[in-house]
């Protein structure tokens, strides 16, 4: 090979080391980390989203009386297909079903539906599919409704069981505390407490069931909608 020859390949290596210098030295990315690619800012509210263990992550948003019971039955859905499909066991299926707007008042437990359920089935346009009138009860942890309701006999208790965690519209709930309240002769904030303390077990309040979504999609869970 002649000097010359080995000249030019020095010289053009040594413009790619160069090249790959400037490159670090200046703050360009590589084509893996685009220049400008957003990334979201990360509170601190929203950390538990991120403290559940598992390897698949799906966010189901329901925000109607019919969304809450397809939100119980696709959670069951998700547990059931992965496991005769994948074979993964319940605790690496992470299930976040979100009730909100008119799906909230599903989040309370059943003392809050005898105590309230004439105001809430009202406001959500939700009667006992038996009986017509305003159930007295939180009717999705009932099997006894079958095809009638669209959880399909999956009921809230046995996906909560099974690990699914629930975030609650924290906005909504006072909307509907406060339009309870003045029906039942008590104050917003009393009524509140009430529904706030009846809260389905693994229940997170967020501030807003809106933002709640966003969140969870800013932090790798898959958007599932109910309803």
């Amino acid at each position: 090979m002649t000097h010359e020859r080995q000249g030019r390949r020095s010289f053009v290596a040594g413009l790619g080391s160069a090249a790959a210098a400037f490159a670090v030295g200046s703050g360009t990315t590589s084509a893996q980390t685009p220049a400008g690619r957003f990334t979201p800012a990360r509170h601190q509210q929203d950390a538990w989203l991120d403290a559940i263990a598992g390897k698949h992550r799906t966010f189901i948003d329901a925000a109607t009386p019919r969304g809450a019971g397809e939100a119980a039955l696709y959670a069951n859905n998700l547990y059931e297909s992965n496991k005769t499909g994948y074979s993964l066991p319940e605790k690496d299926v992470v299930v976040v079903a979100c009730y909100r707007h008119f799906a909230t008042p599903f989040a309370y437990n059943d003392a809050m539906w005898k105590k309230y359920g004439k105001q809430i089935s009202m406001m959500i346009e939700f009667t006992d599919p038996k009986t017509k009138q305003a159930p007295s009860t939180n009717l999705l942890n009932s099997g006894a409704y079958g095809m009638a309701l669209p959880n399909l006999g999956s009921t809230i208790d046995s996906v909560v069981k099974r690990g699914t965690r629930f975030a609650v519209c924290d906005m909504a709930t006072h909307f509907f505390a406060g339009e309870a309240a003045k029906t039942a002769g008590e104050s917003a904030d009393a009524v509140y407490k009430e529904f706030v303390a009846s809260a389905l077990p693994n229940s997170h309040f967020v501030a807003a069931g809106v933002v709640g979504v966003n969140r969870a999609q800013e932090r790798g869970y898959t958007l599932i909608y109910a309803g």
